[in-house]
């Protein structure tokens, strides 16, 4: 499925080695050097303060080591200053964390092969979701528990920390891991702080710069009886993401088939129109022009009145908004039946490997379109929080909380133009991984395009997401002696999400232009290919349309006539609408313990966690032939026990064992009784909801070793097994739509007919399986070295998982399941990163490297998979501390210009080949 994966892992995995070999050379040569002279006496005491990157790293390590669980940490270098600009991309650095991208941003984590949907985040001890848009191609519009990283700037948080495994006290919710962010407070630090940065960002495929500006306030009063702080961060950014787009392949069969004139050579026409030979569906090129600004802000009020009783208020409060501008020209009729493919004429062809990678063809009709999206995101939480001592050996806690995420798409339109039957079309996979697509005309010329009602389309598609956590928790803690204390808590959580959205009637039904109105509200796009490498005499300049000049003369958005908005009464419409209450209500107790055996200190907990779930959804779905109003509701009951132990084998090995039973919630967007017809161009789908899926249950068993040196230094080696009863997967299938028990009235307006193929999908609950891995991580500062030498330093980790699942491919088991690795799983992630520190200087270098990964079994199409190839991301970072608050920084983001590489199919078909250009950040920081 991975086309050169091996070649780049043992760059990264060889220098990983390497690292390990100088952590053990340095520590070797610690215990060998002889003992230093002595000294004449002093009263004074050399204190040796680690600053910048370094502190982040000895601070990240000391949480690890004193944890009685598998927990990894990244601590801010300074107070507003965390080591990357986005949350995800610093996440990534953590053994067994991998990321997504959308914009060439970081937007949701992979945690041991378990995608975001298994992973919780918790925002200051509240569990919180964030939810952004995106493109097809980087995941749409987030609908499930997964949570976007992009909204926020990585400025107003002060720590990350990763609980791999799980205890009673850590509410319930995570397979792979739960996350918490806290953002900075005001007892931090002792003295008043006044911090402001500004700074620009260039992206080299935009040939934009966009500003940056950050300011963060703190201060005590009253004798540090009374604390503030405040933090905001602001931040634009414009850049391009473009490339191939060639939305899947299908066999000559589907659609009708190819006409019966194609020939290709030693072929014959069964043969071309079988299903075992697969060709692209609607290969095109795309350029998305997107701006984005960030926003965050967040305070913090800290009261302590005394030594035994604290109090703290934190409030976040972030919007991202962005526009999207789309310019895509593909050949559609190429996935279309009727007047579409049954009418392609292939001329010519070249097949390897049951793939028709170049033909020749005519009566191919083409679109092109521009597409223009304002994608915005608020979010806001509120916590409070206070702890009282009523003795040195009794505590108790409470907090309350309230988030909410609101997504809004007020604007998503699209509107096309066409071309019926073009001649001497050519597409060639050969030359490349980037096709070459020869036209056959001039693509900028308005002569050579039509507007026709009936076949044109003018979508709007305007979507909101709402997602609303409210929280509140009291627990205990009492210190039966040194060696025990026990701890009780309850807590209570209430998740709220809504999604609807509006339709036209008819997205087919437009006003059919003349040739002079046609190029009265067109424009050129250009300059498609920059740092590319497209095959030479491919397309790079067409005409689309300009949406803004088509709004002013057609009057699109008036919601009136044919451009009327609909919403439950239209079937697609109906699809975006889906509401869920989840309430979960918990206790648990847990004993924190300390103990020698063995002649060893040991330390850890045990616990059990009971929670009850009470679940209502609801939807529209058919319901005796019609669309209906249906509500489900659902309780259920969990006893989740945990174990976590470590024992301190010598003053520098920490040996871990941690054993629990964990659980994770169905995605909140598959939990809708309703359905959803959607027809969109050549694409045919209906999609549901199940409301009655389990959550996902799993047995765990960690294993760890860790050896600390020295100051700063660290390696780990950890083993992980989970027995994970079942997983949500998609049950795919293809049927003609009267079979499907549907009023044909859902497909008017739509132009598809009761007799056309649709792609059908339901979440359905699969056998569970196994998964297993290991992870090393290395952590070394280069101080024993002489001279300039010990300003070097390496942090490097590698991380492998294996988990297959079989995937159902029909409900009754008529049809054998399909086993493959599990979604979202990279079986190989590696991350390395050379630093250069003193006290005036620093630089790193960073590697980040994911295998590639699946995230469609079954894929649609008859192609039994679909995925992302592997990524190797070089980020560069340097600062200069021109006077002791004075800094100057400069960033490298994706210096290689890595390509966004999806496929499907084993033979490893181009789906999406996207890029989105290097990114340079420069600022100053000033800190009074």
């Amino acid at each position: 499925m991975t086309s050169n994966r091996n070649p780049r892992l043992r760059a990264v995995l060889g220098a990983s080695a390497s690292a390990f070999t100088i952590l053990a050379a340095g520590a070797a040569m610690a215990q060998e050097a002889p003992p230093p002279a002595a000294e004449p006496a002093s009263d004074e005491v050399e204190a040796i303060v680690v600053t910048g990157f370094r502190a982040s790293l000895q601070s990240a390590i000391n949480l690890k080591r004193n944890e009685s669980g598998v927990v990894d940490a990244i601590k801010a270098e300074d107070i507003a200053q965390f080591p990357d600009l986005n949350l995800a991309e610093s996440l990534q650095r953590i053994p067994g964390v991998s990321i997504s991208r959308i914009n060439g941003e970081g937007r949701q984590i992979t945690v041991r092969g378990l995608g975001s949907e298994y992973t919780r985040v918790r925002i200051n001890g509240m569990e919180a979701i964030s939810t952004t848009g995106g493109t097809a191609n980087s995941g749409g519009t987030n609908r499930g528990r997964g949570f976007d990283f992009n909204v926020f700037a990585s400025d107003l948080f002060n720590s990350i920390a990763v609980r791999k495994t799980a205890s009673a006290d850590v509410e319930e919710g995570s397979l792979g891991a739960t996350v918490d962010l806290t953002t900075a407070k005001a007892f931090d630090s002792g003295k008043p702080q006044l911090v402001l940065s500004a700074g620009a960002s260039y992206n080299d495929l935009a040939q934009k710069t966009t500003p940056r500006i950050s300011a963060l306030g703190s201060r005590t009063f009253f004798d540090g009886k009374l604390g503030a702080l405040l933090s905001v961060a602001y931040e634009e950014r414009r850049l391009k993401e473009e490339g191939a787009n060639i939305t899947r392949w299908a066999t000559g069969a589907s659609n009708g088939g190819f006409n019966s004139a194609s020939t290709i050579p030693g072929y014959t026409l069964a043969q071309i129109n079988s299903a075992d030979l697969f060709a692209p569906r609607i290969p095109g090129y795309v350029s998305y022009d997107i701006e984005n600004k960030r926003l965050g802000v967040a305070g913090s009020l800290q009261y302590k009145p005394s030594s035994d009783t604290q109090i703290t208020f934190d409030a976040l409060y972030a919007y991202l908004a962005g526009t999207r501008k789309e310019a895509q020209l593909q050949a559609l009729g190429l996935s279309r039946s009727g007047a579409g493919k049954p009418q392609t004429i292939i001329r010519d062809g070249v097949v390897e490997n049951g793939n028709l990678v170049y033909a020749r063809m005519d009566n191919v009709d083409l679109r092109t379109q521009a597409a223009y999206d304002e994608l915005n995101t608020e979010f806001k939480q509120f916590t409070l929080a206070g702890t009282h001592d009523f003795s040195s050996n009794l505590r108790v806690g409470a907090l309350i909380g309230y988030a909410d995420s609101t997504f809004t798409q007020p604007i998503s339109t699209i509107v096309t133009f066409d071309r019926a039957n073009s001649q001497n079309y050519v597409y060639d996979f050969r030359k490349g991984r980037a096709p070459q697509i020869l036209l056959g005309f001039d693509a900028t010329d308005p002569a050579n395009w039509s507007a026709v009602n009936g076949t044109s389309e003018v979508r709007i598609r305007p979507q909101f997401v709402e997602n609303q956590f409210s929280t509140a928790k009291v627990y205990g803690e009492w210190d039966l002696n040194d060696n025990l204390r026990l701890k009780a808590g309850v807590d209570w959580r209430k998740f709220e999400y809504d999604s609807y959205g509006a339709y036209r009637a008819s997205e087919t039904t437009v006003q059919t232009l003349t040739p002079a109105q046609l190029a009265s509200v067109s424009r050129v796009f250009s300059g498609l290919g920059r740092n590319m490498d497209l095959p030479e005499g491919n397309f790079t300049a067409w005409l689309v349309p300009d949406i803004d000049k088509y709004a002013a003369l057609l009057n699109i958005y008036s919601n009136q006539g044919i451009y009327a908005m609909t919403d439950t009464n239209n079937t697609s419409a109906r699809g975006q609408y889906g509401a869920v209450e989840e309430q979960d209500y918990g206790a648990y107790v847990q004993a924190e313990f300390k103990f020698d055996a063995f002649g060893l200190p040991f330390r850890g907990d045990a616990g059990l966690r009971r929670v009850h779930t009470k679940q209502e959804s609801a939807g529209y779905a058919a319901v005796a032939g019609a669309i209906q109003r249906v509500e489900v509701k659902r309780d259920y009951d969990l006893t989740l026990p945990s174990f976590n132990l470590a024992a301190d084998v010598t003053d520098t090995i920490v040996a871990r064992v941690s054993a629990a039973q964990t659980i994770a919630r169905p995605g909140i967007g598959s939990l809708s009784p309703g359905g959803d017809v959607a027809v969109q161009g050549a694409n045919r789908n209906y999609s549901s909801g199940n409301p009655y899926l389990n959550p996902t249950k799993s047995d765990n068993l960690d294993l760890s070793l860790e050896w600390y040196p020295s100051q700063g230094a660290m390696m780990a080696v950890g083993v992980f097994y989970k027995r994970i009863d079942t997983f949500v997967a998609t049950l795919r299938r293809e049927a003609v739509y009267n079979t499907l028990g549907l009023p044909d009235s859902l497909l008017t307006g739509t132009g598809a007919n009761s007799g056309e193929v649709f792609q059908v999908t339901q979440p359905v609950n699969s056998d569970g399986g196994d998964l297993k891995g290991f992870e090393v991580n290395v952590q070394q500062p280069f101080t024993f070295l002489p001279g300039f030498w010990r300003n070097f330093g390496v942090v490097a980790n590698y991380t492998f998982v294996d988990s297959e699942i079989d995937y159902p491919t029909s409900q009754t088991g008529a049809t054998p399941p399909i086993r493959e690795s599990l979604i979202g799983l990279s079986k190989h992630a590696a991350n390395l990163t050379l630093y250069y520190e003193t006290p005036t200087w620093s630089v790193r270098g960073s590697l980040a490297y994911r295998d590639g990964y699946l995230s469609q079994v079954p894929a649609s199409d008859a192609n039994i998979v679909q995925g992302t190839n592997e990524t190797l991301n070089v980020d560069m970072q340097a600062s200069w501390n021109i006077r002791d608050n004075l800094k100057l920084s400069i960033e490298g983001v994706n210096l290689t210009d890595e390509f966004n590489d999806q496929y499907v199919g084993y033979s490893d078909r181009l789906n999406v080949y996207t890029h989105s250009g290097r990114q340079f950040i420069v600022g100053l920081r000033y800190n009074f």
